[in-house]
């Protein structure tokens, strides 16, 4: 039991779903399940059929995706095992860049934009920051509205 648990607790810092993490995780599922038909048994409330089903329902995905995770990792295996039957010349192989002799890099369909205008600098129109803020704006807006 102890190297159960030390086994544990190694395979919770391990990438990946490992048999003592899938066994511990079936056996807390299972012990769940327990729990919830005890009490609808002891309480014959519908909310523990609907918890079951839930329970259920991320046991089962839970236990789909480990299994595809090592079909997976099996078919990448499989794979770095057929590259290392075929050889070393795989695994050197170079793309081969054309010049097709344009000298314009980049989209055809881009229209280039010219800048029309100066930009302005708007933090220095002659005051202090203060008599530019927005507060400010109202201040003047609802004087000239008495002045009217």
């Amino acid at each position: 039991m102890a190297a159960f648990i030390t086994d544990l607790m190694q395979s919770i810092f391990t990438p990946g779903p490992t048999p003592t993490l899938l066994v511990a995780t079936n056996v807390t599922f299972a012990c769940l399940q327990l729990v919830l038909l005890s009490l609808l048994i002891a309480t014959y409330s519908v909310h523990f059929i609907i918890l079951s089903f839930l329970s259920a329902g991320l046991w089962w995905a839970i236990n789909w995706f480990a299994a595809e995770i090592k079909a997976a990792e099996a078919a990448e295996a499989d794979k770095k095992r057929r590259q290392e039957e075929a050889g070393s010349d795989s695994e050197t192989e170079a793309e081969t860049v054309i010049d097709t002799g344009d000298s314009v890099v980049g989209s055809k369909e881009v229209e280039i934009l010219e800048p029309k205008g100066e930009l302005k600098d708007r933090g220095n129109l002659g005051g202090s920051r203060s008599e530019l803020s927005t507060e400010d704006e109202w201040e003047r807006v609802s004087e000239n509205e008495k002045d009217k």
